[in-house]
């Protein structure tokens, strides 16, 4: 099986990925201020930039510690891109609210970025967008689905878990499923094969 490797994420969707696929991981949350990085990055930039640096700073950060030397250290980050800005997660239902309702009827991009570091050095980066259209919906709909979901709904960048309730207000995705969920998994197999 593959080399053994350290998830630099906290995310619980990350993780279950992983474990569901039978990967050999462990799992450290990243030593860095996620929100300070975001103001140093150019919010005009590219979406597949965007999100690879995020997910190079929390791999750097991880890799770094003493702990790890020597150790693979992935991290991952995913943004959303909708009408030329990148969206961020939000911090309140009535929030979401309003993100999902901006999102109604329309075609969003989600964007993951991977990058991999050994001893605070990146070896490896990728990215992947999948397409995801939400329904039409309405206010009483919006509701009904936030009733559902609840406060858990904001540890998700789109204000939806496509392995939860997500279906209930997605039309349909062209892409990588997984990407969706939050980390892109062909992309890091692919390296995992191919670097075994």
């Amino acid at each position: 099986m593959h080399q053994k490797f350290i998830l630099a994420s906290s995310s619980k969707s990350r993780y279950k990925i992983l474990k569901n696929a039978g990967l050999n991981f462990t799992q450290k949350k990243p030593n860095c201020n996620e929100e300070d990085i975001k103001k140093t990055i150019n919010r005009k930039t590219k979406p597949e930039i965007f999100a690879k640096k995020l997910s190079y700073e929390k791999a750097k950060s991880v890799s770094k510690l003493k702990q790890y030397t020597n150790k693979i250290v992935l991290g991952c980050d995913t943004v959303i891109y909708h009408n030329g800005k990148i969206l961020d997660k939000v911090s309140s239902v009535e929030k979401a609210k309003k993100k999902i309702k901006s999102l109604s009827g329309k075609t969003h991009i989600i964007v993951s970025g991977l990058t991999i570091c050994i001893n605070g050095f990146k070896v490896w980066e990728d990215y992947e967008k999948t397409h995801v259209k939400i329904r039409k919906l309405n206010n009483k709909e919006v509701n009904t689905y936030l009733k559902k979901t609840g406060k858990q709904i904001l540890s998700s960048v789109g204000c939806y878990q496509i392995e939860s309730l997500g279906p209930h207000i997605i039309e349909r995705i062209k892409g990588d499923y997984f990407n969706v969920m939050g980390l892109p998994l062909f992309n890091l197999l692919d390296y995992l094969y191919s670097n075994k």
